[in-house]
């Protein structure tokens, strides 16, 4: 109870920092026949970035829903556990039945429904695609009927949208054949990444429990390289709870590549690899995040470090210049890469090579920076030779 209670203290300082940040705007909506209210919420730094793309998440129910994914979007963002992101939230108070109630029975969304999935589609992400840096990488975020409405994305003939968080989900009976019908075997045929995250709980019915695990069991039977089944289950005593809790374990999971390398991450895929494979893991761990978030966060000096005993001890260290050319190739302004390349050389007894690019190294950094001096000293240690 404490740590929750903590939890929802961070959550609500880092929130009462970003009230200014938030844009509300009506759209007027051919779709629907009638203007909707959403709101915008626009990252810190985002004026002052204006090289950055962002992620776009589409949060539904925005009554409940957004103030609460935009706190936990904030702190993950502060903890570099994430990257920032731009989120619009739709406003359903008063049409919620309208726009995502079905008929459990049958599941067959009625025209309502379709005219509300057009107005996702055509209305909302189209707006905030055509007015803000987003990058390619979208969510989709609902509860309740909400939530299955968001699974129907995954029918879509050319996927687009990336994530998809469906929190307390309400599905039909006959959930198991709806998403049979959406093929998602096709998805390995996309040069993409995609998330599908479903909670079940404790707090549930019965029947309600059984239905989403079902549902959980037959995806995680699925491996398919590119799609991530995240089957949560919560243990709490109300749908309330398990909301509050379903955001922060789905931003965990869904962004788990953008954060730096865990232990797991290294232990599970990482440390038996060879030097050039860990190389190629950590480049391209590092353009799969430019590519999907459009940060450019250059290469963390933690990851650097998570495979350098890998590249030092292994193969007699013959990977060391490769290695520094990949740091220079991401973090261009990072002495590290020369440092690597220089110690591939001074191994090698090619002095003057590797003189050549401690002194690279050591112009790059800050006088002020307390590993500068012990930089500094390879320079002296071998000059004399």
């Amino acid at each position: 109870m404490i740590k929750k209670s903590f939890t929802l203290i961070c959550i609500l300082f880092f929130f009462s920092g970003f009230s200014q940040k938030i844009i509300n705007k009506k759209i007027n909506s051919e779709i629907l026949g009638t203007a909707r209210n959403i709101k915008i919420y626009i990252p810190e730094g985002y004026e002052k970035e204006a090289n950055n793309n962002y992620p776009l998440a589409v949060v539904l129910d925005a009554e409940y829903l957004f103030d609460a994914y935009v706190g936990n979007s904030v702190l993950f963002a502060a903890k570099d556990k994430a990257p920032k992101q731009i989120i619009v939230g739709i406003s359903m108070k008063d049409s919620r039945k309208r726009d995502t109630y079905i008929n459990i029975n049958t599941g067959k969304l009625t025209q309502e429904n379709i005219a509300f999935y057009e107005f996702i589609n055509d209305d909302v992400i189209f707006y905030m695609e055509s007015n803000y840096r987003t990058s390619p990488f979208i969510s989709l975020i609902g509860e309740g009927t909400s939530a299955n409405m968001i699974t129907h994305f995954l029918k879509e003939p050319a996927p687009f949208i990336n994530s998809y968080i469906c929190i307390n989900p309400t599905f039909p009976d006959f959930i198991g054949s709806q998403f049979q019908a959406y093929n998602l075997e096709r998805f390995q045929k996309e040069d993409n990444t995609f998330y599908l995250y479903t909670n079940n709980s404790t707090s549930f019915s019965i029947k309600k429990q059984v239905k989403i695990g079902e549902l959980q069991k037959g995806l995680s039977s699925l491996k398919l390289k590119n799609v991530n089944f995240i089957n949560d289950t919560i243990f709490t005593v109300n749908s309330v709870s398990a909301m509050s809790e379903a955001i922060p374990r789905a931003l965990t999971k869904v962004f788990e590549i953008y954060s730096a390398i865990s232990k797991e991450e290294y232990d599970e895929n990482v440390k038996e690899l060879s030097p050039s494979d860990a190389i190629a893991y950590l480049e391209n761990k590092y353009l799969e995040i430019e590519f999907l978030f459009g940060s450019n966060l250059g290469i963390r000096e933690q990851d650097i470090y998570a495979i350098e005993n890998i590249v030092i001890e292994k193969e007699n260290g013959d990977q060391l210049k490769e290695f520094g050319r990949m740091i220079l190739k991401l973090f261009p302004t990072s002495p590290l890469g020369d440092y690597y390349i220089g110690r591939y050389y001074e191994s090698g007894k090619r002095i003057k090579k590797a003189l050549y690019h401690y002194k690279i190294g050591y112009g790059k950094m800050d006088p002020s920076d307390p590993n500068s001096d012990a930089f500094y000293e390879n320079i002296l240690r071998i000059s004399g030779q």
